[in-house]
């Protein structure tokens, strides 16, 4: 077995750093300088420094959860050594909004790529056939173009090996939980956060019913398509992104995909965008952001030079911390679990320690008290929904925290 070493930076609805100088696009980063996901890569943040204008994330673009196989791509993934920008105090672009062009558009929160919905080809109607690079219309849809070289996680790497989401990220939380606000997922590059697919009901409140964030986004019936893609019997309405019509009113969220609203993490209100998904968790267009960002975005946000002064952030210990000469040592494998978690506690531990393992949301799963130095305990976890889980280990005032990943 394997001692975890993975720092969890924040868990949604929960505080356990306070810092009145940082705020949730500082510590909502899952950091990490010591596991490795494909290809022995180190995976998720590797590092967030922040000034007063903006955050700086370094990231690999590299999961810490299994991806792979992509059928048919022959793309694999590869560190990227991003620097991103995210700005501290977002603004609405009340100008000409910026379209989502190709390539990254954000980062997810541990630290991979969030693409748009399109997938680099559009309709050429001067040769009547799919021309590569976007076009001022009929682009092609990623999800019905490239789905079938997505992975278990709906992933998939790119020619540089830049591992990406178009879609909804499904390993990265539980998006099975319709009972619990969405955790923030991702940041924009505008600096606005991206939630997972529930949110409050109402936009003007910050409790309450819970649901599922629909898009206005639908489905045109004209079949025209005019210099676009024909016959429709051959590509059928939905080939194409430009096959999908905003409707104001038709769902909850507005063109960009978002809405300003209350959620745990911003109590005062903030625009947000959302993953948008349908009952049966398949992705819905325009599955994370619209065609346009809602807020002013940089014009280099991948390879950026952090502006100083900046600070960074130091994510809380796991795994091991001493207080006052007293410790919390244990071993926790497998990670993925895939039904039993195995937990050790070491010899030189306290006694009387209480586990607590909370899931993506926020929720308590499961508790466990009076864990005794030198015994080994068998946790059942089969019959929880995949997704990352929080461990949290408290006693005689010392306070761990740990992450695993939870598959099916």
């Amino acid at each position: 077995m394997k001692k975890t070493m993975m720092t969890i930076v924040a868990l949604a609805g929960m505080t356990l750093m306070g810092n009145a100088q940082t705020g949730p696009n500082i510590t909502s980063w899952l950091q990490n300088t010591t596991v490795t996901g494909y290809g022995g890569y180190i995976s998720n943040v590797q590092l967030v420094q922040y000034s007063a204008s903006y955050v700086y994330v370094s990231t690999n673009c590299i999961p810490e959860y299994s991806i792979g196989p992509w059928p048919t791509n022959p793309n694999v993934p590869s560190p990227q050594n991003f620097v991103c920008e995210f700005p501290r105090h977002p603004a609405q672009n009340t100008g000409t909004p910026t379209q989502t062009g190709l390539g990254s558009i954000g980062l997810w929160s541990n630290g991979v790529s969030i693409f748009n919905p399109e997938d680099g080809f559009h309709w050429s109607s001067t040769t009547s056939a799919w021309a590569m690079g976007p076009g001022t219309a009929w682009n092609r849809n990623a999800l019905i173009f490239e789905g079938i070289s997505f992975d278990s996680c709906l992933g998939h790497p790119q020619q540089t090996g830049d591992y990406h989401h178009h879609v909804n990220p499904k390993c990265l939380y539980n998006d099975a939980d319709s009972t619990h606000h969405s955790p923030i997922i991702g940041y924009a590059f505008d600096g606005f956060p991206i939630y997972g697919a529930y949110g409050y009901a109402s936009a003007t409140s910050a409790s309450g019913p819970i649901k599922r964030m629909v898009s206005s986004y639908v489905l045109t019936t004209d079949t025209t398509r005019s210099g676009g893609p024909h016959p429709v019997a051959t590509y059928p309405l939905g080939d194409c992104v430009d096959d999908f019509v905003f409707t104001s009113g038709a769902g909850d969220l507005d063109a960009h995909n978002g809405r300003f609203c209350y959620t745990p993490e911003y109590p005062a209100g903030t625009y947000a965008y959302f993953v948008t998904i349908d009952a049966s968790l398949n992705p819905v267009y325009p599955f994370v952001l619209g065609p346009s960002y809602y807020g002013v975005v940089g014009s280099t946000n991948t390879h950026v030079t952090p502006v100083g002064p900046d600070t960074t952030y130091t994510t809380p210990p796991t795994g091991i911390q001493e207080t006052n000469n007293q410790t919390i040592k244990y071993i926790v494998a497998p990670n993925p679990v895939e039904d039993h978690l195995y937990l050790y506690m070491d010899a030189a531990n306290m006694n009387n320690v209480t586990l607590d393992i909370f899931d993506a949301s926020g929720r308590k799963v499961i508790t466990r008290a009076d864990l005794q130095p030198s015994v080994p305990y068998a946790i059942n976890m089969a019959d929880l929904a995949t997704g990352t889980y929080i461990l949290i280990f408290e006693g005689n005032g010392v306070r761990i925290t740990d992450k695993i990943q939870k598959v099916k």
